[in-house]
């Protein structure tokens, strides 16, 4: 596939480079902007970004950080952390990202294995988590809030205090930047990401500037992004999904609101209203249940009307997606459908959607179907950490429904004898650090890094994920099941899923275990006489487990017999990242969930003898 294309021209040599062309080319456009102390947006021209992420550059130089030296930040999705990878990066250091949720123990082990030399944290509960024992290469702490703790036992400043000492520093040594980032190079370390694997200690993947650039490029060459786009960026920047995307914004000159605030998305939605949003499938799944719910549960002539609109999106969407005509008559109901269902779903959005893309996990096709329909298409993309987070995407106006579009700009891809899909290309790591035997693992004999993914390629190049290869189940009857794919079906069938995973491995039949969402069951519950109930007693109740089984006996017709399921537990609770379940991507941790609720797995095969 990828011989047919045309090798991308990227023009610079690294992040910094970029973004120092960027702040040259338009210095007083927005780049980015965030919440004030008011919470009103206050935006900044890229000249303050230049020069406060000089700043930062320079002001690291006296902490003793030198080239592809490591610097971790540990923070929530916020302007200052942007500003503090930009400068990292301006100092020709590299980043080591660490998600503000990792516990203790995990934080000083990436500091310890990635050999960080200073730590930008957000406050002190970030602080608090190095043990000085267990990061030996820790020498300094730099605070975005908050102040520093003299008896704490690693140095502590804040971040106003490091930009400040490089701005000291540049007023003598101007070119120090320019000297600095003109020493960066393709080949040179810039990130260091640990996944956070469903077991064992996590991996840092090793990702240098030719790749981020690339895929900064890539965007803007597919359409991705546009310079008249206007972004709303919530994604935790310590995932790959999130850098790969600063790249972009860079790369294009696009301006982007930043509020990692997950609680504040609907908000910010309403105040940005942004063209442009890139999501997990999860925020999605999320408006889809709101939206279904609010508009069936009125029942009645409310309830028929957007039944009547769906299907007719629905039925427009399908003639598009074969490529064919939309006759007149479908196209005036589909307007009169827009303007009494779907209009308020745009304006719940914001009302300016151009493009909205999923990644980070599989989105039930069900769900992109109804986006479509609604006339607010879902592109959904594709990419490991390993390869920079963008291998695939669906570009705007060729959308491919159930598939992750096409591949960017000169990635290559084939698929293994056993359907796993092979990339290869400039954004693939260099390696797992410290790990060489892990690394050439995952690498075939002519390069092409194994996603561990299982997929097929259509003949325009469409690429579709059937499943990870290490999540496929074989029950005790050998047969192999799939289990995101019947997750995705449930939670488009059942629109109060907040969570569900099949269980099946090794057994005699299939079983689900599934959260409800807290907001819609409690609605829900009220307007079925369980008015007051907490969630617990609402998902205990003998109604509940008549709602769900409905809902499993549904998604049962669409299934092959030996993937049906034949019993399910609701949860007492939503499953968490705090406890392990969920990465903070959203994925699920099939193993730690299957662990912290084995006793209810259990229950569900009882009598039965499990396959060895």
């Amino acid at each position: 596939m990828g011989d047919l294309q045309m090798t991308l021209e990227v023009p610079y040599r690294s992040i910094p480079d970029m973004f120092l062309q960027r702040v040259a080319a338009t210095p007083d456009s927005h780049a980015f902007g965030g919440p004030g102390p008011d919470e009103k947006p206050v935006w900044h021209t890229w000249a303050q970004i230049g020069q406060r992420a000089s700043a930062v550059a320079a002001g690291l130089t006296t902490l003793g950080v030198g080239k592809e030296d490591r610097v971790a930040i540990a923070a929530t999705t916020r302007l200052d952390w942007i500003v503090a990878d930009l400068g990292i990066m301006c100092a020709g250091a590299a980043t080591t990202t660490v998600y503000p949720t990792t516990e203790p123990e995990d934080a000083c082990f990436i500091i310890a294995d990635s050999g960080s030399k200073v730590l930008i944290a957000e406050n002190q509960a970030q602080a608090a988590k190095m043990d000085p024992t267990a990061v030996p290469s820790l020498k300094h702490i730099v605070l975005i809030d908050g102040a520093p703790d003299p008896s704490a036992g690693i140095p502590q400043i804040t971040l106003a205090e490091l930009e400040s000492r490089g701005t000291e520093l540049l007023a003598g040594n101007p070119s120090l930047v320019k000297d600095l980032s003109a020493a960066v190079g393709p080949d040179d370390l810039a990130t260091l990401i640990y996944t956070s694997g469903t077991t064992g200690r996590p991996k840092g993947v090793e990702l240098l500037h030719g790749g981020w650039v690339w895929e900064g490029v890539a965007q803007g060459d597919v359409g991705v992004l546009l310079p008249t786009d206007l972004q709303f960026l919530w994604l935790p920047l310590s995932h790959s999904f999130g850098k790969t995307l600063i790249c972009g914004i860079i790369h294009v000159g696009v301006p982007t609101y930043v509020d990692g605030r997950v609680d504040k998305i609907v908000d910010n939605l309403g105040i940005i209203k942004p063209t442009l949003m890139c999501a997990a499938p999860r925020i999605f799944e999320k408006v889809y249940n709101r939206v279904v719910t609010q508009a069936t549960s009125a029942g009645g002539l409310k309830a028929k009307i957007f039944g009547w609109a769906v299907r007719t999106g629905k039925k427009k969407v399908a003639l598009e997606q074969a490529g064919k005509p939309v006759p007149g008559g479908l196209q005036r109901k589909y307007n009169l459908a827009h303007k009494l269902v779907f209009s308020k779903l745009h304006a719940r959005l914001g009302g300016n959607m151009r493009y909205m893309v999923s990644g980070s996990a599989a989105l039930s096709v069900p769900i992109a179907e109804f986006f479509a329909a609604a006339g607010l298409p879902i592109s959904e993309g594709y990419g490991l950490t390993e390869n920079s987070a963008g291998a695939f995407v669906n570009r705007p106006g060729a959308l491919k429904i159930g598939t992750v579009g096409q591949a960017l700009a000169d990635m290559e891809c084939k698929i293994d004898e056993d359907g796993e899909i092979l990339l290869r290309g400039t954004p693939i790591m260099r390696g797992y650090h410290n790990l060489p035997e892990e690394t050439s693992a995952v690498f075939t004999e002519d390069g092409f890094f194994r996603t561990g993914d299982i997929g097929e390629l259509d003949a325009d190049g469409f690429l579709k994920i059937t499943d990870r290869k290490k999540d496929l189940m074989k029950t005790s009857g050998g047969k192999y099941v799939a289990p995101s794919h019947i997750e995705g079906i449930f939670k488009s069938i059942n629109p109060y899923t907040s969570q569900c995973l099949i269980i099946g491995n090794a057994r005699n039949y299939c079983t689900l275990l599934v959260t409800l969402d807290p907001e819609s069951i409690t609605a829900w519950g009220t307007a079925n006489g369980l008015e007051g109930k907490s969630y617990t007693e609402i998902v205990a109740s003998p109604e509940a487990h008549k709602l769900v089984q409905g809902y499993v006996d549904e998604l049962n017709t669409k299934l092959n017999r030996w993937e049906t399921v034949k019993k399910f537990t609701i949860l007492h609770r939503d499953l968490t990242i705090e406890d392990g379940e969920i990465t903070p991507s959203l994925k699920l941790k099939r193993k730690v969930i299957e662990a912290n609720f084995s006793g209810e797995i259990e229950k569900m095969y009882e009598g039965t003898v499990a396959a060895v």
